[in-house]
């Protein structure tokens, strides 16, 4: 690469900090150009590695994270150029590293504020090294069809506008990143575009100012005019005067300073950059536009006229035969982003997934509808939220009483059954909270809890059929099914379980009507004079009395019946026994208690003797 060049069509960087949007930028950039490689080599982000997920084109590519420059060096030696993101507080330092190393040669510091003292060293420093500095404050530049610095030039649609995919003819030079834009879209309208194009910054002490640039378009023989937008504020301007007259500059240069309006306004009046402020009379816009006329440089009467002088210029140029021909390419397409192409309402795309319970793509998260606050504020409770998310419907009250009564019966039934038992040895085992609950829960089904579901079902298929109570006795012992729901080790008809007089009770005296309870307590009544403990216990006085809610709150027998096939009913003793699963982790881990090993005593062990030889 030749010393009066920046960039080429190989050039790769590393960008400083977290800017996958700048990154992506420059990717879209490099497809629209038809480069081989991507111009993104890593980034460097001390706070960690890893990698960031890109787009080449319609293709997922990853671009790895460095946690130093060094390690990026080391597995991308061919890098020589740093987009350093980093803010005014850490990018000297990062910048200073940088200008250490033997690979990076190019350095664009993007933070504005960065302290001047520290610039000074940059571009002193830079300028013993033979290196190039961009910045601060700058929104960088680009070189068409082949690099892109950052977020330069705008969106792809206005790269595409300006022709930026391929060189042209003019090396363009401002002091804001905000013109750079203008003039790239006025020097594309009146000539065959941009070679190079840069800002310098502007902040009050740039690295590289404007006529070092413009120097090293006078030694690129591919450049044939030259382009510039100067501003209000120091002296920059008077180099490229002295460089006119000492015909160090020969090239056509048009240029402009802004800020003309400045001396109609108040007295010190500052643009939008540090520097833009005129302290002399010779800072002034006028007096700068004054001096490069006089110098010899094209200078319009107004911006309004920049652009006309421009062409003027170029087709001078091409009527002396100086301007070559370009081809012009075909650029590629740059796919649109999904996201983008969503929010414009560009695509259709059917979803992997359905949720009819909730929200939470609005301002507030929604239950069916309802927003978390009126949950909250109207006091739904367990109750109506479980009726929001499970039944989709807003619950009457009695509704809601009735399921947090089952979840406070169900809790806990003491340690010995088999999840709160599982749940304790694995407790003991020194295993966290989510794997003693679930050793608990995968032991629930029809030996344990499942009854709920299975009483509902049975009790339903009787009263479906109009069997009579003894005809349903009959007819479940003649399909030697045990009635799942009916019998206790400790309840009978003479010690009832309060736990189901509760339950019975509420149903009698808040449902609107209960059936399948009656159905059940007359099964009840055949049953027991068998034997006095083949009572309606909790599991069966549950699974009724849902089948009852339901009917109350307008279910058909058919939507029932498939409530049933998915677990529903037992879903409510699954709720309610993990708080008491929860409890019994709780307990064991403030107990400190140890590893459980069963008792020796309370195992047969029935081996034989010996074992059977097989011939």
């Amino acid at each position: 690469m030749k010393e009066y060049e920046l960039f080429d069509r190989n050039t790769r960087a590393f960008l400083y900090g977290q800017q996958q949007r700048a990154a992506q930028r420059m990717l879209d950039f490099d497809y629209l150009c038809q480069r081989e490689k991507p111009s993104v080599a890593g980034f460097i982000t001390p706070t960690g590695g890893g990698y960031y997920k890109l787009f080449w084109g319609t293709r997922e590519i990853s671009v790895n994270r460095y946690v130093t420059l060094q390690e990026a060096i080391k597995a991308n030696p061919d890098v020589d150029v740093l987009v350093n993101f980093a803010s005014e507080r850490s990018c000297a330092e990062s910048t200073m590293e940088a200008l250490q190393t033997e690979n990076i040669r190019t350095i664009i510091m993007i933070a504005e504020g960065v302290p001047q003292r520290d610039v000074r060293k940059i571009a002193k420093l830079a300028k013993e090294k033979g290196k190039w500095i961009i910045g601060p404050a700058t929104v960088g530049g680009l070189k068409p069809g082949s690099f892109k610095i950052g977020n330069a030039a705008g969106t792809v649609e206005n790269i595409r506008d300006t022709r930026l995919y391929r060189p042209g003819s003019v090396g363009f030079v401002s002091v804001s990143g905000g013109l750079s834009n203008e003039g790239y879209n006025i020097v594309a309208r009146n000539t065959d575009g941009i070679y190079e194009g840069y800002a310098v910054g502007g902040d009050v002490y740039p690295a590289t100012t404007l006529i070092d640039h413009l120097l090293r378009y006078e030694a690129n023989p591919r450049i044939k005019m030259m382009v510039a937008l100067g501003e209000v504020g120091g002296k920059d301007e008077y180099e490229i005067v002295q460089a006119v007259k000492d015909k160090k500059i020969t090239k056509p240069l048009v240029m402009w300073v802004t800020g003309t309006c400045a001396e109609m306004l108040p007295g010190g009046v500052q643009f939008g950059h540090a520097g833009a402020k005129a302290d002399s009379s010779e800072d002034t816009a006028k007096a700068k536009n004054e001096a490069l006329r006089k110098a010899g440089v094209i200078v319009p009467d107004s911006f309004e006229d920049y652009g006309e002088k421009i062409r003027i210029t170029f087709e001078k140029l091409k009527a002396e035969g100086k301007i070559e021909e370009i081809e012009e390419p075909t650029p590629p397409r740059i796919p649109m982003d999904y996201a983008q192409a969503v929010a414009e309402g560009l695509v259709r795309k059917p979803t992997n997934f359905i949720s009819t319970i909730c929200d939470e793509t609005g301002e507030i998260h929604n239950y069916c509808g309802v927003p978390i606050d009126r949950v909250i504020k109207e006091k739904y409770g367990i109750g109506g939220t479980i009726g929001l998310l499970w039944f989709k419907k807003v619950l009457p009250q009695y509704a809601r009483d009735f399921i947090e009564l089952v979840l406070q019966i169900v809790a806990d039934h003491g340690p010995a059954v088999s999840g709160a038992h599982n749940t304790i040895v694995t407790a003991r085992a020194g295993k966290n909270l989510i794997e003693s609950i679930i050793s608990g829960i995968v032991t629930i089904g029809p030996r344990f809890g499942g009854a709920v579901n299975g009483a509902a079902q049975h009790f339903s298929w009787g009263l479906e059929n109009n069997l009579a109570p003894r005809e349903f006795v009959d007819q479940m012992k003649k399909k030697n099914i045990l009635i799942q729901g009916i019998g206790h080790r400790i309840h009978s008809i003479d010690n009832p379980d309060e736990r189901c007089e509760i339950m019975m009770n509420f149903a009698k005296e808040k449902f609107p009507r209960h059936p399948l309870l009656d159905y059940a307590l007359a099964v009840q009544d055949v049953t027991t004079k068998k034997k006095n403990t083949l009572i309606l216990n909790v599991d069966g006085c549950i699974g009724v009395l849902f089948v009852d809610l339901l009917k109350s709150l307008q279910y058909s027998d058919d939507e029932i019946k498939e409530m049933i096939a998915m677990g529903f009913f037992n879903a409510f003793f699954i709720l309610g026994r993990t708080m008491g699963f929860m409890g019994h982790y709780f307990d064991q881990i403030r107990l400190k208690t140890p590893l459980y090993r069963h008792p020796w005593d309370d195992i047969l062990y029935n081996v034989p003797e010996k074992p059977e030889v097989v011939e």
